[in-house]
């Protein structure tokens, strides 16, 4: 049994299905997908993500690799720019796939950035294994690891500041930092901007055509032709409601595992379950635009995801203060426009805009007009182009899937001891004291990110643990694409 249909626990619910064994998923949403759904939000005709949109990991994971979307029927759109950062005054930073086009847009900072991300990106399969594991064993690839290491000793510290000397590099790193919505310049967030950073150039940062609804429909038909169900619309609130099976993976955070567990869990281990912390949050924007965004520097109209903050020092300022519990005037806005590679998203001449502003922890404040305000800094028109908007405060996303608890989007505090110790200190974070109960969400290891890896481990040690079956997780993932 697998709780949750999101891209854990339909990995999970893969990988078990792929060792022939009978897998169920029970889904609280009417449809499967959990963060990985695309739905008419605004009006008729305009496609919105309602989670995940651009999906660097849908290429680059060890699950996704092994599974290969495209052979399932995911078509990828790639944008010129993988991802652009505005500043003001009419320039941006333009992070090309092409990392020597990148750092030739960078100027006297361009060397630096091959220096910094050229290693990384010559051995991404490495990095992207180190950072996608367990964080348990020995890595893969050494080498890749201690790459990954030696420049997170330096991004994530106080030694950051000896490595560029402009504005626009220093910006561009921030701008990926914050996607972590936690303070700048520590170990977690650096780690979150190294990683994305390096696939922007090694991978791309691409987006589904359809909508990330495209993948969620790809993993559902993979499982279903390896016999497995999905009961969607039936959200599970105690472990009890479930018929009996040999293993039940629970793709929730701590706080539901506490609440479908009840008085089962040992006092000890509910009890570090209710010291998990939950971190800053997102308050979601969507808009129907009648045109493309107009977008004052050149480059950013060719970009599949923008960053809309300003300089570093702004997104530093802007990240305190949200995690100190405050809204910044000037939010982080994270922007991301499916048109410019697929204009099936929207009406014929029309356009979507998808945005995340990050705020405090459970806020119920409707930033709308910041959005728009951060928008308009760097488009100035956009206004006018609005058709119809969306928004969901924090306070609600919980409503539309119970794992974003307050809002928080990463299924936990980006903190240096929980990307370890996620959800709780021990050397297994997936089993629990439950006989045959794992957690699989983004609140054990790995962490956020649609990559497939919290489900992946956790079904690997459910099938030696529980049934004696010791085969490779990645090599039972590549026997489906056998299947379709």
């Amino acid at each position: 049994m697998v709780v949750g249909s999101g891209p854990n626990g339909l990995a999970a619910a893969l990988v078990l299905a792929a060792a022939g064994l009978e897998v169920e998923v029970y889904e609280a949403s009417g449809t499967p997908g959990g963060g990985m759904r695309t739905e008419e939000l605004t009006l008729p005709g305009f496609k919105h993500d309602v989670c995940s949109a651009v999906h660097p990991m849908g290429l680059a994971s060890p699950f996704f690799r092994a599974f290969d979307l495209e052979r399932h029927g995911v078509e990828w759109l790639h944008p010129q720019v993988a991802y652009a950062h505005p500043l003001d005054g009419g320039h941006a930073g333009l992070a090309w796939t092409d990392l020597e086009r990148t750092a030739e847009g960078l100027g006297a900072d361009g060397a630096a950035w091959r220096r910094l991300l050229g290693p990384l990106v010559e051995r991404w399969r490495g990095v992207v294994g180190a950072a996608m594991s367990d964080l348990r064993h020995p890595p893969g690839d050494p080498v890749g690891a201690a790459r990954l290491a030696v420049r997170l000793a330096e991004q994530g510290t106080p030694l950051w500041r000896f490595r560029f000397r402009g504005r626009v590099a220093p910006a561009m790193l921030a701008g990926l930092g914050a996607h972590a919505i936690a303070p700048l310049h520590r170990p977690a967030s650096a780690g979150a901007g190294l990683l994305l950073g390096t696939l922007a150039h090694a991978v791309g940062w691409p987006l589904p055509r359809g909508g990330s609804a495209a993948i969620t429909a790809a993993m559902v038909r993979a499982l279903r032709a390896r016999g497995g169900r999905i009961i969607t619309g039936h959200r599970v609130r105690s472990l009890a409601e479930l018929p009996r099976a040999r293993a039940i993976l629970l793709d929730v955070t701590p706080a539901g595992l506490l609440e479908m567990a009840g008085d089962l869990l040992p006092e000890g281990y509910a009890r570090a379950l209710r010291r998990f912390r939950h971190g800053g949050a997102a308050c979601k924007v969507d808009f129907a635009l009648s045109g493309p965004v107009p977008w004052t520097a050149p480059g950013c109209d060719l970009a599949g995801t923008l960053h809309l903050i300003g300089d570093e020092v702004e997104a530093s300022a802007a990240e305190r203060r949200v995690a100190a519990g405050r809204h910044a005037a000037r939010p982080y806005v994270l922007a991301v426009q499916p048109c410019v590679v697929d204009d099936g998203r929207a009406p014929q001449g029309h356009h979507v805009l998808w945005t995340y502003a990050h705020v405090p922890q459970g806020s119920s404040r409707d930033v709308s007009e910041a959005v728009i305000a951060q928008v308009e800094r760097f488009a100035p028109g956009f206004r006018d182009l609005i058709v119809a908007r969306r928004a969901v405060p924090a306070a609600e996303l919980a409503a539309g899937n119970p794992n974003h608890v307050g809002g928080d989007i990463a299924g936990g505090a980006m903190t240096a001891w929980q990307m370890l110790m996620r959800p709780v200190p021990r050397w297994d974070p997936y089993r629990t004291p439950l006989p045959g109960v794992y957690l699989c969400s983004s609140s054990t290891p790995p962490g956020p990110g649609v990559h497939g890896m919290c489900g992946l481990h956790a079904a690997s040690r459910a099938l030696r643990q529980r049934f004696g079956v010791r085969a490779d997780p990645l090599r039972l993932v590549r026997s489906l694409r056998e299947t379709h």
